[in-house]
């Protein structure tokens, strides 16, 4: 990850493994989060996210590993140090509020016995653009203010870690990527540490300063969003993360790939495994194109069938077939309004090569 030094982490979790009745969800997950810093963990339902939280947040004991909090052991095998004395935030993304008490009783409750409880409570809301509505409850209020409510809950105790289990997941598309960014911004004026859990990949790339890519119970890349897109450490992360697809290609003189749609020379040898191999003459490889390496070019030799296409304002996204069958996308200036079965010429223009080989590929080829 981006900082690896354990004196820094403020919160890590060291190898730990949480089981369901036996069944381990998580092993050996190991992740470090410095101070002030926003992490995200990322991936399709089931792959063990929200257990991760849980285990972070004492909901759910470890059995092997240590989970610690500036440098505080709160969780290891025969050790738990209770919920409550844990001093972290939740937000839930059913919101968990009182449906009995106004906004700013809601606020307050986690501050029951502090001097000028409510005066915090308000304070707090304010920050989140919610001091009209105090007095207000829970059913009075939209969806993005009923989840701005239980934020500030969550962060009026000051807490030492925010934990975020799918905040936004109940709200539509426009306000969860407006809410994102305000979260944010409301985290980084507050210095607050925080760990989110989202299967929802603009979600994350709208607040996370590092990401962690989730599948089977263990982070496969944990980076800043631009290199998983960009450098995905395998073939989970670049099928995961963002658009695009795999097209056949062969290695020529090192620097070369060969496919169905032209060849390019890459700005580099090209390593085509996860490991960093470099690829021999006549090695077989997959091209992960992004549709912003496809571009629309009516003078090239080579031409794609449109499949279908999306409109998104200023550009078109649209899915086309090889002449093989193969299938890719590409994003095209939205002046460009051609009807689906039309055929349109393309050409290859990656910005950054990630090659793997092959399924089946002959293994003298490669690496």
């Amino acid at each position: 990850m981006t900082d690896k030094d354990p004196s820094r982490a403020w919160l890590e979790l060291d190898r730990i493994a949480v089981a369901y009745g036996g069944k381990p969800v998580v092993e050996q997950f190991s992740l470090q989060l410095p101070r002030g810093r926003i992490g995200c963990l990322l991936g399709p339902s089931g792959c063990g996210k929200t257990t991760v939280l849980r285990a972070i947040a004492g909901f759910e004991p470890v059995s092997a590993g240590a989970v610690r909090l500036d440098g505080q052991t709160v969780a290891a095998p025969g050790r738990s140090v209770p919920p409550e004395r844990r001093q972290i935030g939740m937000v839930f993304q059913d919101h968990a509020l009182f449906p009995h008490l106004s906004v700013i009783d809601n606020v307050a409750f986690g501050l029951r016995g502090r001097a000028e409880a409510r005066e915090t409570a308000l304070r707090m809301l304010e920050t989140v653009g919610l001091g009209h509505a105090a007095t207000r409850y829970p059913h009075q209020l939209s969806g993005g203010q009923q989840q701005r409510v239980a934020l500030a809950r969550a962060l009026a105790p000051s807490p030492r870690l925010l934990l975020l289990d799918e905040p936004f997941s109940n709200l539509d598309v426009e306000l969860r990527e407006r809410l994102g960014g305000e979260l944010r911004a409301l985290l980084k004026a507050a210095g607050t540490t925080a760990l989110l859990v989202t299967h929802d990949q603009h979600e994350a790339f709208a607040i996370a300063d590092e990401i962690g890519i989730m599948s089977g119970g263990h982070i496969q890349q944990w980076d800043r969003a631009w290199q998983l897109y960009h450098q995905p450490a395998n073939r989970f992360v670049a099928d995961f993360v963002g658009e695009g697809a795999f097209v056949p290609g062969t290695v020529r003189l090192g620097q070369e790939i060969v496919t169905e749609i032209g060849s390019f020379h890459a700005p580099e040898p090209i390593r085509c495994t996860e490991h960093g191999d470099l690829c021999d003459a006549g090695c077989e490889v997959d091209l992960l194109l992004r549709p912003d390496d496809v571009v629309h070019d009516d003078a090239s030799a080579h031409t794609a069938e449109v499949l279908a296409k999306a409109f998104r304002g200023a550009e078109f996204l649209y899915t086309l077939k090889l002449p093989s069958g193969q299938q890719l996308l590409s994003l095209v200036p939205s002046h460009h309004d051609h009807a689906i079965g039309e055929r349109i010429g393309i050409r290859l223009e990656p910005d950054h090569v990630v090659a793997y080989k092959r399924p089946g590929a002959p293994p003298l080829n490669c690496g």
